[in-house]
């Protein structure tokens, strides 16, 4: 039996859906028919982008919400509200994220507030939203996770060193949360390498020039590129948990 491609009657919940990634995915996971909800930190140029992108996506009955998911409350909240609108969810996709470049090699920069606020949103936060909906997800009887990870989690290379130590957790929590959820949800992660969005300040034409000289497709991933890979996840992997899709174009090779 093969996997359906259309994803019509699905809903699905994108974290971090304003922008990069998370918009991208938002856009392929439209046009395959599925209801969208994007979140959104309140107010300023996100909740403008997340409107903006709302009303771009192809299809009916798509929802931006305001959440944070360093906040579970807010998760909470908005778990009341796809329950109240939509009555079901079918797919989380974990794209919320946060970095800011520190060199590895000076740890004094790399101060206890700035660990905290790493792993509060790109470790815990993926954790928190994962137990808001898995109730959801069960439900469903065919739930679906992608957690956006990189393969700064495997090569230690990144941001920084507790960016690359957050996504390493999103590595192995993938693996634990595969076992414990089966058969209702499977869960997958999706590691990029360097993708050409503003997600690490300071990032430009320059830097993806450099790397794309030493990756062996010999260009920097798109978000285009990554969000086919999480659609990929809910069309065409249907037998597939527990795992790490790599998107880096041979970068960690």
């Amino acid at each position: 039996m093969s996997y359906p491609i259309s994803l019509a009657g699905k809903v699905a919940l994108i974290t971090g859906g304003s922008g990069g990634i998370g918009a991208a995915a938002a856009r392929c996971f439209a046009t395959s028919g599925a209801h969208v909800v994007i979140t959104h930190r309140d107010g300023g140029d996100k909740a403008r982008q997340a409107n903006e992108l709302l009303s771009t996506l192809e299809g009916k009955g798509h929802a931006a919400v305001a959440a944070d998911v360093a906040d579970t409350k807010t998760l909470i909240a908005l778990k009341d509200k796809i329950s109240a609108q939509y009555g079901r969810l079918d797919i989380l996709v974990n794209s919320a994220g946060f970095t800011k470049p520190v060199p590895h090699a000076d740890l004094d920069a790399l101060d206890d507030d700035l660990i905290d606020r790493m792993f509060a949103v790109n470790w815990r936060g993926q954790f928190a939203a994962i137990r808001t909906f898995a109730p959801l997800l069960k439900a469903s009887g065919d739930g679906l996770i992608v957690s956006v990870s990189s393969i700064a989690g495997s090569t230690g290379t990144g941001s920084s060193i507790a960016y690359c130590a957050a996504k390493a957790g999103i590595d192995v929590m993938t693996k634990s949360l595969a076992r414990v959820l089966a058969p209702e949800v499977r869960v997958l992660g999706v590691s990029p390498g360097v993708v050409d969005t503003g997600f690490v300040p300071g990032r430009g034409a320059d830097f993806n020039a450099k790397t794309s000289a030493t990756t062996p497709l010999k260009r920097v991933a798109t978000a285009d590129d990554v969000a086919q890979a999480i659609l990929a996840c809910a069309t065409h992997l249907g037998f597939s948990t527990g795992t790490n899709i790599v998107v880096d174009g041979g970068r960690a090779l």
